[in-house]
């Protein structure tokens, strides 16, 4: 294992000259507004300063009452499908911030709505933190989340990070991509994969990570992306090519960033930022890569689950992660996501790995929501010749 020794940053600074000219000409003033104009603009200014301070007030008596609810029913338990130094670093501050006991618990997205199925309306959690919005869209169309207008949804970038109808919303973004053990395909004598279909090459036999989508958001995105970029059977038959070179497909979805630094596997596809992590954990062997022909994104969400026993609590929970004070510890805690709030602050580490967090398709959430579980049952019908439940348990992880 070899340790990171270091970064090389470039900046590019840009010198502008504004040029500064005057007329041998008289300029002809222009005329002063009547007093009664002038009157006018001035009262409309202070209309729209106390409408505006009238709007702020009753936000903040707002929060004030949720705050005061919350704590009247002074618990909340969490389901997270970040990463676990996020998770438990956010429900930390929380209590902080608000005297009110976290219980949380880790789980995979696909481990979570299976749950949240299962308990249907009467869940033992109250909100989910975290991890890729395919299977939140799924459980929105299955009635399983709570719809919550959150204030402090103002704070978001665009209205592509929020369901519509409140079901849940967005708090960081992340770029799907390829991590390399680049000492590895050296021995070997292969050259780094720049694309998707370099995957399928018959000299990367073996070598490759993926997660599984039976238990994780991020292989549903895959699949989805690829759907996306390829056309529905296209997809299904590069994933039976790409199939022949999986090593394994992994329970959690960075599951395979966290092999390619001491080589259990060589290449892993998943998200760009969890690459990072590994390499600022000293894996200076990994290179990321965005592939060519183009990739996808993860928006990162959290939400209230329909039925939670704890729903003041939880909406407070939704006004945190929407909150500087929340997504900010991120990058504190090996989490290197693009934020999607305008009063966050990106973390300049990928931004310094070059990441570019509008280098994507236009993905097509609408159709991953009303199709992603059938896309799924098409995926281990092309792979597996069947359904997930007869997938190789030693190369498809569920534990």
């Amino acid at each position: 294992m070899k340790k990171l020794t270091a970064m090389l940053m470039a900046g590019i600074m840009t010198l502008g000259l504004v040029g500064c000219g005057s007329s041998a000409t008289t300029e002809t003033q222009p005329e002063a507004a009547p007093k009664e104009t002038q009157a006018a603009a001035q009262t409309e200014t202070k209309t729209d300063a106390a409408q505006t301070d009238a709007a702020q007030a009753e936000e903040a008596s707002g929060m004030d009452a949720l705050i005061a609810a919350a704590k009247e029913e002074g618990s909340l338990t969490v389901y997270g499908s970040c990463e676990e130094a996020y998770l438990s670093a956010a429900c930390q501050k929380f209590e902080q911030l608000y005297g009110i006991k976290v219980d949380y618990q880790r789980l995979s997205t696909g481990e979570v709505y299976t749950k949240i199925q299962e308990e249907n309306g009467n869940p033992s959690g109250d909100v989910w933190f975290g991890g890729t919005t395919d299977p939140y869209n799924e459980a929105t169309a299955a009635g399983l989340l709570e719809p919550y207008e959150a204030i402090n949804a103002g704070n978001l970038i665009s209205d592509t990070y929020r369901d519509k109808d409140g079901n849940w919303y967005g708090i960081y973004k992340g770029i799907l991509g390829f991590m390399v053990n680049r000492e590895e395909l050296d021995r070997l004598g292969l050259e780094v994969p720049q694309d998707w279909s370099d995957l399928t090459k018959p000299e990367y036999e073996g070598l490759i990570g993926v997660s599984n989508p039976s238990t994780a958001g991020t292989a549903k995105l895959i699949i989805n992306t690829m759907v996306q970029m390829m056309g529905h059977d296209e997809a299904m038959e590069y994933f039976k090519q790409l199939d022949k070179n999986v090593y394994q497909y992994t329970k959690s979805g960075s599951g395979p960033s966290k092999m390619v630094g001491p080589g259990e596997c060589v290449i892993a596809v998943g998200f760009l930022h969890d690459g990072i992590t590994q390499i600022l954990a000293g894996y200076d062997n990994i290179e990321l890569v965005i592939p060519a022909s183009g990739t996808s994104y993860e928006i990162g969400a959290t939400a209230i689950f329909k039925g939670a026993k704890h729903p003041n609590a939880a909406k407070l929970w939704i006004e945190y992660a929407l909150s500087p004070e929340c997504v900010d510890i991120a990058k504190e805690n090996e989490s290197y996501q693009f934020l999607v709030i305008s009063n966050g602050t990106q973390p300049q580490e990928a931004i310094d790995f070059g990441l570019d967090p509008d280098n994507v398709i236009d993905y097509d959430f609408e159709d991953a929501k009303e199709n992603t579980a059938k896309y799924v049952e098409d995926f281990f019908q092309a792979v597996t010749n069947g359904s997930a439940d007869s997938a190789d348990a030693s190369r498809f992880l569920t534990e």
